[in-house]
């Protein structure tokens, strides 16, 4: 699987949302400046080409339908970045949430939580 750019991610969150969708559905749901329906339908293309979307004919239209989960694509993204960033140390993880990201002791004592309930699930 193959990392994507933040437009396509942008086109599969609301794939993922709806289901599927016309390139002109795509559009209406994406943010003011709202890119040119050409380059909406060009990154569509792209995804449909890297695997992650497909089609299906209706007449003259496409409706466009992921290939891959959220599910999915969030395992491979959160992989990616205990790889690249934490060095697959979750030590190293949870360090930079509670340092850097100025976790409150509620939010620290959910993660303790958690943390525990699947230890003790194992």
């Amino acid at each position: 699987m193959r990392e994507l750019t933040k437009a396509e991610e942008q086109i599969m969150l609301i794939l993922w949302e709806i289901g599927e969708a016309l390139v002109k559905d795509i559009l209406e749901r994406l943010p003011e400046p709202r890119p040119a329906y050409n380059t909406v339908s060009t990154v569509v293309r792209v995804l449909e080409g890297k695997g992650f979307i497909d089609h299906k004919a209706v007449g003259n239209t496409h409706i466009y339908f992921p290939l891959i989960s959220e599910a999915k694509y969030k395992h491979f993204a959160f992989d990616k970045v205990m790889n690249n960033y934490f060095e697959n140390s979750y030590e190293s993880l949870v360090s930079f949430l509670v340092k850097e990201k100025n976790l409150n002791p509620e939010e620290l004592d959910d993660l303790i939580r958690l943390a525990e309930q699947l230890k003790n699930k194992d």
